[in-house]
């Protein structure tokens, strides 16, 4: 029997940012349609921002590959400058709204927080969105949610998208404007 795991409030954090992207040994495909510099626990519970532990598993060999909407906070874009360009990738479709993390093609967050602190529960319990979100193993859900990854970042839905003549830079980088 296959695992779903139920997630909400800073179990989406503890989980999804403690637990499942750093565990990453072959690649990690988050969608997100906000991106933030989201502060976590890092090596030796020093605090480490989102884009520090992409750079760290891309480092250590992990393909990170990151796809979101929106132009990234200016804390993130910061942080970037301070990462070798390319350490990990990045596109930047403003048709992406899932949210979703696969590890390692075998594991899968899926849910509506975005890769905020507000949104992964990380906030205070004051100051957090109402958020849910699964965590699973299940082949024929992260193979679904990989492969809709995989033809958002590729560009084949592109062409029929019916955005594209709005969009300011189909599957940019955020490199580019840095």
């Amino acid at each position: 029997m296959r695992q779903v795991e139920y997630l909400t409030g800073g179990a989406l954090y503890r989980r999804v940012l403690g637990d499942l992207a750093p565990s990453a040994r072959d690649s990690l495909l988050i969608a997100t349609a906000t991106l933030k510099a989201t502060r976590m626990p890092g090596p030796g519970g020093q605090a480490e921002s989102i884009v520090r532990l992409l750079a760290r598993l891309a480092a250590r060999g992990v393909e990170v590959r990151v796809l979101h909407s929106g132009v990234p906070s200016g804390p993130f874009l910061e942080e970037l400058k301070g990462v070798k360009r390319g350490a990990f990738q990045m596109r930047r479709c403003p048709r992406t709204h899932f949210k979703a993390a696969v590890v390692d093609g075998k594991r899968l967050y899926l849910g509506s927080a975005n890769l905020t602190g507000a949104g992964l529960g990380a906030k205070s319990a004051r100051r957090r969105n109402f958020e849910v979100g699964l965590v699973t193993d299940d082949p024929a859900l992260v193979d679904t949610v990989a492969d809709l990854f995989e033809a958002v970042w590729s560009g084949s839905m592109c062409p029929r998208c019916g955005r594209r003549p709005h969009c300011p830079a189909p599957l940019e980088s955020p490199w580019d404007g840095l």
